[in-house]
């Protein structure tokens, strides 16, 4: 079982690709300082409040982000611009390709707002 993050990441097969995964949970704590990490289902997630905000997972391929069905659905148009491939409950970061930043912080900021008043881990509505 992972405890930590850095646990985590050493596991991941690659350098690069390590190295690439700790850029992405950085610039989280570095941005989100109030959100809570976690390493559950052994895999690293955020939480505000005791709500999902946002997951991650790696394979082979990619890094895979969770940031819950309906704000996939809500930027569906934005995760195409960016050029990632997705899935009813994940977007998938090619290790070949840019973390697209931008696209993060507007999934993270509209989780936030959006489930400032949920109290359950998941949104019972997705």
């Amino acid at each position: 079982m992972i405890k930590n993050i850095d646990v985590f990441i050493n596991q991941i097969d690659k350098k690069d690709h390590q190295d690439k995964f700790r850029k992405l949970i950085d610039w989280i704590n570095l941005n989100y300082p109030q959100l809570e990490s976690h390493i559950k289902w052994n895999q690293p997630m955020f939480t505000d409040h005791g709500t999902y905000i946002i997951g991650f997972s790696v394979s082979k391929k990619h890094i895979a982000m969770s940031p819950e069905q309906k704000t996939l659905h809500v930027f569906k148009s934005a995760i195409e611009k960016a050029g990632y491939d997705y899935g009813k409950m994940i977007i998938r970061i090619p290790w070949t390709e840019k973390i697209d930043f931008s696209l993060i912080k507007q999934l993270i900021d509209y989780n936030i707002e959006d489930k400032k008043d949920i109290h359950t881990f998941w949104r019972q509505d997705s």
